[in-house]
């Protein structure tokens, strides 16, 4: 057997960790860190090693899967069959000319692929629906709309420079366990460790004691859902104390005095019984942010999805801004990315900025955001009658009947569908629902890049992972499995020529790219940045476009600046050196400033006054929880990342316990507005009283799924308790922090 050694970038998680990987031909052997790996220098955690195990995984679909709706048997048949079946279901749906009957939902593992990014785009525009649904709605969009308003774009978000800094404010963040999140950054665990042994400090606010709380100088518990309370009582003590020093941002900005006034109404003194957390901590706080020589605030998910999301997101930016710590030296800086940065001619420019609610959903009336509808509205688009009705859809990557709210009305609605395709590597909750499942092949047969991690990475590199083993006989690649669906969709048929329709797309791209301001090729023909670009096919040659076009790149110039065959020179990547300043190029705003205070996020500052008098204590409270060896819900069929104790528990505190009349181990009955499940108990005081908390993504005890190990180790479904009507209104993201829940022993 041949034996060798060979590098690529995990695509597990956001922290693009670096992978050595020893095979015997096609088969993994051994998985270590690469220690020669630019950034992640040989830090690997649990969830990279579990690669060979997902390669030999046998409930892994390598082939394309009819379901018979008769019987509900699968069976396997080849592509052209596959391909048929699709165009067969889809097309006399689409013929009755309602675009919007056929819906899209794109998963989070389709932001880990190279394909996926790039081709998703064609099946959207080939498919003309307004019904597009993505994970991004029950994870970060929050951050994405306080970011676009202020900055004026979705992928201009600050990420803290946590190499350099001396101070980071954490909120709703346990990258101990994550690593990281829209903050790609490998071994943050060593990165955190590394600032307190320079003398730094990292303060973590959070309702739980996690591994990241355990490990920092000071852990604030504060009450889920109030995140935005205790940053504005923070925002309010700056300007109070004269504290406010924005510095060489002062000429960039425009909304200070309007931020002074809407902090007016949330001194420490207003907010501390609310959010727990007592005034003068805050106050303190508050003065070791503005005192400290570099600081960032850094806040993720457990602010994202919670009703006042995306206050809370633009909150953490504000306070970057008014502390004189946003794009700069250990503070909060932009990254800019080899494939999607600014070309090195780039200026400041006004913009158009980001525009929503361009058309709103068809029952609820949420409005798009980003060219999405909300997934906590998907269910109620399907299982509504009425012209607009979703009839067929289609899912890449994802798994919503056990991510998404309210996920029992979900699977329901699935059920009733006409028409369901799924492209997919598992049978899962949600695909068990399709009609046709079509497999991308091994992850050593995909090349991958990271495209989006990069755009938020802490320190601007780059590094190509190709294909490591030839496509298998019944293996289509995934970028040609999206496109054949575009030509399906689009009404050029399921024959159509995925090579041919890969051509105009390029095409496209070069046109725009020459035609783009501040364009580096704007003298070359379409022809000519063609001609460098032959040779490659698919998604390489659009990601050698990218980087050539980019900061660092050539320009087709040949001057030896980035190219993709430079990556491919260099497996264990380019590091093109620390984040730098980059104000005022990035801005697209239509003032060309920072826009401090947001008219739509400004309105909305009305609703998080009128809660603070509403809120509910005394009630139980339900969080979730990040484990270390979980991203998403396939993982859970990888018997070396669920192994040893039972992880999907209710925590408990223990006077709570007390209270309720529970034992560790004994069962609890959770019980929400809209569901209610029972779960095995584990006490705890990592939790602060009041609240409860459930891993999310679990719930795999259906015997229609092929997955056994997963189905073995099924745990309960968290959004069964969660109500697809709860929404933050300026994101339209999903309400998964703090649900009002009861709490009882199980009979």
């Amino acid at each position: 057997m041949a034996k060798r050694i060979e590098y690529r970038t995990c695509p597990f998680c956001e922290a693009t960790c670096g992978l050595e990987l020893h095979l015997e031909d096609s088969e993994i052997t051994l998985v270590r860190g690469d220690r020669d790996d630019v950034f992640s220098k040989g830090f690997l955690c649990p969830k990279g090693t579990a690669i060979g195990h997902l390669e030999k995984d046998p409930d892994r679909l390598r082939t394309p899967q009819i379901r018979d709706r008769t019987t509900g048997e699968w069976r396997s048949v080849d592509w052209p069959e596959a391909l048929a079946a699709v165009e067969k279901g889809l097309a006399p749906i689409l013929a009755e000319g309602d675009r919007n009957a056929v819906g899209m939902y794109l998963g989070n593992p389709s932001v880990h692929s190279l394909s996926t990014l790039i081709y998703n785009r064609v099946l959207i525009l080939g498919l003309g629906s307004e019904n597009i649904y993505s994970a991004s709605t029950v994870d970060q969009v929050p951050k994405q709309v306080s970011s676009g308003l202020m900055f004026g774009a979705s992928l201009t978000i600050p990420v803290p420079d946590i190499d350099r800094t001396d101070y980071l404010l954490i909120l709703g963040a346990n990258p101990f366990v994550s690593n990281g999140s829209l903050c790609t950054a490998p071994d943050f665990p060593g990165r955190l460790r590394a600032l307190r042994a320079r003398g730094g400090r990292f303060v973590v606010v959070d309702p739980r004691r996690t591994k990241t709380a355990e490990e920092a100088d000071e852990h604030l518990f504060i009450r889920p859902g109030t995140d935005a309370y205790f940053l504005f009582a923070l925002v309010n003590v700056l300007f109070d104390e004269n504290l406010v020093a924005v510095g060489h941002l002062e000429d960039h900005l425009v909304g200070l005095a309007e931020v002074r006034e809407l902090a007016k109404g949330f001194s420490p003194d207003e907010v501390a019984a609310v959010c727990g957390i007592d005034s003068e901590t805050i106050r303190r706080t508050a003065r070791d942010l503005s005192s400290a020589p570099r600081a960032a605030v850094y806040a993720r998910i457990g602010t994202c999805v919670q009703e006042f999301g995306t206050l809370a997101s633009w909150l953490v930016d504000v306070l970057n801004i008014l502390t004189g710590n946003l794009d700069r030296e250990g503070g909060a800086m932009f990254p800019n990315p080899a494939a999607g940065g600014s070309p090195p001619a780039a200026k400041s420019r006004t913009g158009r900025g980001v525009r929503f609610g361009r058309r709103t959903s068809r029952v609820r009336g949420c409005p798009e955001i980003y060219g999405e509808f909300p997934a906590a509205c998907l269910a109620e688009e399907i299982d509504t009658p009425g012209a607009g009705q979703i009839k067929a859809l289609i899912t890449v990557a994802g798994n919503p009947a056990v991510s998404t709210p309210d996920s029992d009305r979900l699977e329901a609605a699935l059920a009733d569908l006409d028409f369901m395709v799924s492209v997919d590597i598992y049978r899962n909750e949600t695909t068990r629902h399709a009609d046709v499942i079509l497999p991308p092949p091994s992850l050593l047969a995909r090349s991958h890049y990271d495209i989006a991690f990069y755009q938020l990475s802490v320190r601007n590199v780059a590094n190509y992972s190709p294909a490591l083993i030839p496509l298998g006989d019944h293996e289509m690649p995934e970028w040609e499995i999206l496109v054949r669906l575009g030509g399906i969709v689009s009404g050029l048929g399921a024959d159509a020529d995925p090579y041919v329709l890969d051509d105009g797309l390029i095409n496209m791209l070069v046109e725009r790219g020459i035609q783009k301001v501040d364009s580096p090729i704007s003298e070359l023909s379409v022809e000519e940045v063609l001609g460098h670009l032959s040779g490659r096919k698919g998604p390489e040659r659009i990601l050698d476009l990218m980087l050539r076009v980019g900061p660092y790149g050539d320009a087709f110039t040949g001057d030896g600046r980035l190219t993709l065959a430079q990556l491919e020179a260099n497996p264990h990547g380019i590091d093109f050196g620390p984040l730098q300043p980059r104000i005022p190029e990035v801005l697209r705003t239509p003032s060309g400033k920072i826009e401090l205070a947001p008219a739509a996020i400004a309105a909305d500052v009305a609703r998080l006054q009128a809660a603070l008098s509403d809120q509910q204590n005394g009630a139980f409270v339900l969080i979730g929880r990040r484990d270390l060896r979980s991203n998403n819900s396939w993982m859970h069929n990888l018997d070396i990342l669920v192994k040893g104790k039972d992880r999907c528990t209710l925590q408990v505190h223990p006077d709570d316990a007390q209270k309720i009349g529970v034992a560790p181990g004994q069962i609890a009955r959770v019980k929400s507005k809209v569901g209610e499940l029972e779960a095995a108990v584990e006490i705890t005081d990592a939790l602060m009283p009041g609240v409860v908390s459930l891993p999310h993504g679990w719930g795999h005890g259906s015997n229609r799924i092929q997955m056994g190990v997963a189905r073995e180790r099924a745990g309960v479904n968290s959004n069964i308790l969660t109500d697809s009507s709860l929404v933050d209104p300026l994101s339209g993201n999903a309400v998964l922090n703090g649900i009002p829940v009861e709490v009882s022993l199980a009979t």
